[in-house]
């Protein structure tokens, strides 16, 4: 099989820094089946303290965010894993800009949190452009979804395709992404979703106005209900603040 540039970077690297003696974030030597270093392992949030009942991001108090009560988002409950915050925001990117291997660690954590979520049929993606999936060597969507896909049992299905890119949305507010987003997406397996109770996977969720323009298809392709699961979503408070230290 051939591989392209960032494929086999990403193999070298995991070769001279083995995910299961080293540190995920540092790659600092740790050999005790740990994936952070005492140093490290500090700087990573979990979320699992208080969060919104509806979107699932992180909250100051156990009731439904400001947000949502605007406006409900499109799907019916969404978890994620970590606060993407500090290490949380590191091992993302880190995951999306070129070492693939943390897809493991980070859809085993999705998987533990979807169990929360009513059962579901399959697992979709959002997906990305077939030139950013050239450059950066692998969607890294798919690749959760599939291991969140075989920790609960069902299929992965390749529901969504997106049309165009959409370019740099972080400095962007919530409205102006939506109308960023607008019809990027289209159907690409309508009889995969129809009457189906979909999970939807993606790396983190901000603004969730990506999760609403993909549910917005899955629901128009007929989709019986949809839930979220990302591996890291912004606190809401940080959101609210205008601290916009993400990418997505």
């Amino acid at each position: 099989m051939k591989l392209n540039f960032k494929e086999l970077c990403a193999r070298v690297r995991a070769a001279l820094f083995p995910p299961d003696i080293t540190c995920d974030l540092c790659g600092a030597e740790i050999f005790d089946g740990s994936h952070f270093c005492k140093r490290c392992a500090p700087t990573v949030t979990f979320n699992d303290g208080t969060t919104c009942p509806v979107c699932g991001r992180k909250t100051a108090r156990p009731e439904i965010c400001i947000d949502c009560k605007a406006e409900a988002p499109l799907y019916k409950k969404g978890v994620s894993a970590l606060v993407y915050k500090d290490g949380g925001a590191r091992l993302v990117l880190k995951f999306k800009r070129g070492n693939p291997y943390l897809k493991d660690y980070l859809g085993g954590l999705m998987a533990k949190k979807a169990a929360e979520l009513p059962e579901c049929d399959a697992v979709t993606y959002v997906p990305i452009t077939k030139k950013r999936r050239r450059r950066r060597g692998y969607n890294q969507g798919l690749l959760l979804a599939r291991v969140v896909a075989k920790e609960l049992g069902i299929p992965v299905v390749h529901a969504l395709a997106k049309k165009r890119d959409t370019g740099e949305q972080k400095e962007l507010s919530r409205r102006e992404r939506a109308e960023n987003l607008k019809g990027c997406f289209s159907i690409a397996d309508r009889a995969a979703v129809k009457g189906k109770r979909i999970l939807l996977a993606d790396d983190v969720l901000t603004t969730g106005a990506t999760a609403d323009e993909a549910c917005r298809e899955l629901k128009i392709a007929g989709a019986a209900e949809i839930c979220l699961v990302t591996a890291a979503s912004v606190e809401w408070d940080t959101k609210k603040n205008g601290q916009k230290n993400i990418s997505k």
